[in-house]
């Protein structure tokens, strides 16, 4: 196989998973803003992934958030993605929209609070076992604001402890994905603030808990393909949030900020084997102000170009001269793979896939957003903390 031919082969059997709350209506810290058409049930969120997947062709799961998603019937609703050509991807747990979880979740004091929380992320599990998922993504705002506050360390107790109980009680293929994020809503101490937090904890549950990156979770200059490096050399990457961000957790669309950065990530995944393991690249995005649908299929092309690119990467050229000391050299040889305009690559995928060349246009012309304005008019739109 030609180098060409295998990099298109890399990219047609690439997965980006797409989560449901982005097809709802979201807004800044101060207003959600509402747009004509978003769905107004976990079903026709489904539907409005179907779509990203029947155009860019490699968005075939979708991540549920419990209780934003909240069903009767799980089963059903796994049937009804695998109707539209899906299948339900990462189960996330919200801990974070409950007035008793004011002073934390997992990490509460109070061990009645603390047994609600654990008692939410087992049902999610089930949720889990219902549904096919493999996944269930942990992401705690849990901290304190001031010095005193609370224990610190007996906080990271009762995390442990929590996620020991949750841990055991997943199947023999059900993995617990751990986020970290440095800041927001606490100021003092988070309780899950780095990787480094995320990892320890990972380590001790076992092998099926592993980290997760979210790509707006860090302090301004962080070196984040140095941290998905590591993990994928100590086997703990889990998977990917991708968003952007300009200043803090943005929640653009990926590699609308620093397109370069996300390049950097993905050739230190593809380094590292993890587009070809089971690393799981999601997108966590909140579109306020543009469309919805056609932000989430810029935003799967977006993660195709980086792809595209770090595979393009002249792995022998770069070793020869890291080796030899040529720094120059070696920094031309990214340089060169990011240079490079991966679009018509990426056409020729596309085609070869049976797929429209231009998935923009392509739903453009699809007439599906015409048509949800048209069809969704009554009801409670989706949206936060629906």
């Amino acid at each position: 196989m030609t180098e060409r031919a295998a990099v298109k082969a890399a990219l047609k059997t690439q997965a980006v998973e797409t989560p449901s709350w982005a097809y709802g209506n979201s807004g800044t810290r101060f207003k959600v803003f509402a747009q004509q058409g978003v769905p107004r049930t976990p079903r026709e969120k489904l539907d409005d992934a179907a779509k990203v997947h029947e155009f860019t062709g490699v968005a075939p799961t979708v991540a549920l958030h419990i209780p934003w998603d909240k069903v009767d019937d799980y089963a059903a609703l796994a049937r009804h993605a695998e109707d539209r050509g899906l299948r339900i991807g990462a189960i996330n747990s919200n801990t974070f929209q409950d007035d008793d979880y004011r002073l934390g979740s997992v990490c509460h004091p109070d061990a009645a609070v603390r047994r609600k929380a654990v008692d939410h992320l087992l049902e999610c599990v089930d949720i889990m076992d219902a549904t096919g998922s493999k996944d269930l993504k942990l992401w705690f705002a849990d901290g304190t604001n001031y010095p005193g506050q609370d224990d610190i360390r007996a906080r990271q107790d009762r995390l442990a402890e929590a996620l020991a109980e949750v841990y055991g009680r997943l199947g023999d293929d059900q993995r617990m994905l751990l986020e970290y994020k440095l800041f927001e809503p606490a100021f003092y101490t988070t309780d899950v603030p780095d990787w480094g937090t995320a990892y320890a904890h990972c380590l001790k549950l076992g092998p099926k808990a592993r980290v997760v990156v979210d790509t707006g979770h860090h302090a301004p200059s962080t070196n984040i393909e140095f941290i998905v490096a590591t993990l994928l050399r100590e086997g703990k990457l889990g998977g990917f949030d991708f968003n952007s961000r300009f200043y803090a957790d943005d929640d653009l669309m990926v590699g609308a900020a620093d397109p370069f950065q996300l390049f950097r990530i993905m050739y230190e995944v593809v380094r590292g084997g993890g587009l070809s393991g089971d690393v799981a690249f999601m997108l966590d995005q909140c579109h306020n102000v543009e469309s919805k649908i056609p932000a989430i299929v810029r935003s799967v092309m977006n993660v195709q170009e980086a792809t595209a690119k770090a595979l393009l990467v002249d792995r022998d050229a770069l070793a020869a001269a890291q080796r030899e000391g040529d720094v120059l050299g070696a920094n031309a040889v990214l340089m060169d793979a990011f240079s490079t305009d991966v679009r018509p690559l990426l056409r020729e995928v596309r085609e070869e896939m049976g797929l429209d060349p231009d998935p923009m246009a392509a739903y453009a012309r699809s007439g599906w957003a015409e048509k949800i304005v048209a069809e969704r008019v009554g009801g409670e739109q989706a949206g936060w903390g629906a």
